[in-house]
């Protein structure tokens, strides 16, 4: 049952407890009733929707959705269990810092070979409280409406609430703006990578005679997108968040990467920005995506802005304007660069067909381009792959040119 501020009640499809055992109550005071899964307790966090019909584990152990909740508009979710090959996040043992998820359908038992534990068991041993049995439409409705509200995600066995506390931690929480969670989610250490992305009846492949390096900052990064750069031919140094410009450089890196990540662009380009800007100088191939994108949007001048409801899912189409082509793609932000803010030097080179905001840019100074979505495709189709080519090309390009 769904019953917001205004006294409104929707009947949740397939409702069938006479007694909640969790809740969702939104910052305006609606109150989501359903059936608990996942870990027992509460958790605040701003509610997003996810339109992607397969690869909720990928899009659960995504950092970029740290502080968030997601609502899974498809209602299947959980049918083909979980195993420890579709994990994104680097730290495979805990969470990616989702604050929980909302589902339609219960959990049914997983059928498929690859699976080695339900998605509800998965839950609680990630840390992640979820809430099914819930109108997800409904929800997502709100979302269009109302845009993406802050809320308390709440998981009790015994159905015991304390509805005035949660309703005002909810209205009390204050938001992804603002927020630099970038340094919630990276690595505490430096590592290389060399691990190639996974092949039917193989698994996954090594990396063992690399033609470039790639230096990666981590903002939050998937491990695919680090198998994506080992298979174009790199050998992959990851650096946590908060290195300096000289921290890259000092690895005489044939390239630059900067990954996705959570939280407010402005905050984490605090520090984020002036390396971006010592790499732009030394004139280092660059290549940025998601959160990547906007750092180096602010990095050059540019301005971004939270956003009603977000990109978050894995049918976004995409126009590259530099060949005409429409992509499908992978989303996941809640953050846009504003284009109006982008000085000279930066072309828009695609564009999101959805609403026309900013999805890619590159610098006609500088070896450098980003787009905003996420074509790693963990999960979602993979007709972006060519920009892990073009980054190689442009790192190639900038070795002929020092001969």
């Amino acid at each position: 049952m769904i019953q917001d501020a205004a006294g409104i009640k929707i009947e949740a499809e397939g409702w069938h407890q006479s007694r909640p055992t969790a809740i969702l109550v939104l910052a305006d005071g609606t109150v989501i009733e359903g059936t608990g899964i996942g870990a027992v307790g509460s958790a605040p966090g701003e509610v997003c929707f996810n339109t992607a019909m397969t690869g909720y584990e990928e899009i659960l152990t995504d950092p970029s959705y740290a502080g968030q909740i997601i609502t899974f508009t498809f209602p299947h979710i959980g049918n083909v269990g979980t195993n420890d090959e579709d994990i994104e996040t680097v730290n495979m043992a805990g969470s990616s810092g989702v604050r929980g998820c909302v589902l339609k359908a219960d959990i049914t038992a997983p059928s498929n070979y690859r699976a080695s534990r339900h998605l509800d068991a998965w839950l609680k041993a990630r840390g992640i409280v979820g809430i099914a049995g819930v109108d997800t439409r409904a929800l997502t409705a709100l979302i269009r409406t109302k845009g993406m509200p802050n809320a308390v995600i709440a998981h009790d066995p015994d159905g015991r609430f304390d509805l005035a506390a949660l309703k005002a931690e909810a209205a009390a929480w204050p938001g992804l703006e603002g927020m630099d969670l970038a340094r919630e989610v990276t690595t505490a250490q430096t590592y290389g990578w060399n691990e190639t992305p996974w092949v039917w009846g193989e698994g996954y492949g090594e990396q063992v005679a690399p033609d470039y390096h790639v230096v990666a900052v981590d903002f939050g990064t998937k491990r695919n997108i680090l198998r994506l750069l080992a298979e174009a031919g790199c050998r992959v140094t990851v650096l946590p968040a908060t290195a300096t410009a000289e921290d890259i450089l000092e690895r005489k890196p044939d390239g630059v990467f900067l990954s996705n990540g959570p939280g407010d662009p402005a905050a984490t380009a605090d520090y984020a920005a002036p390396m971006i800007r010592g790499v732009l100088d030394a004139r280092v191939p660059l290549f940025g995506i998601c959160l990547g994108h906007q750092l180096l949007g602010l990095a050059i001048g540019g301005r971004t802005m939270k956003m009603k409801q977000g990109h978050h899912g894995a049918n976004h189409p995409v126009k590259d304007l530099t060949t005409g082509k429409v992509e499908i793609t992978a989303m996941n932000h809640g953050f846009a660069v504003d284009q109006e803010s982008l000085p000279a030097r930066a072309e828009t080179t695609h564009v999101s067909l959805f609403d026309g905001s900013n999805a890619g840019l590159r610098l006609k100074d500088a070896p450098a381009f980003s787009v905003q979505y996420h074509p790693e495709a963990s999960p979602g189709p993979r007709d972006s792959h060519y920009l892990f080519g073009r980054f190689v090309e442009m790192m190639k390009a900038k070795r002929t040119e020092a001969a």
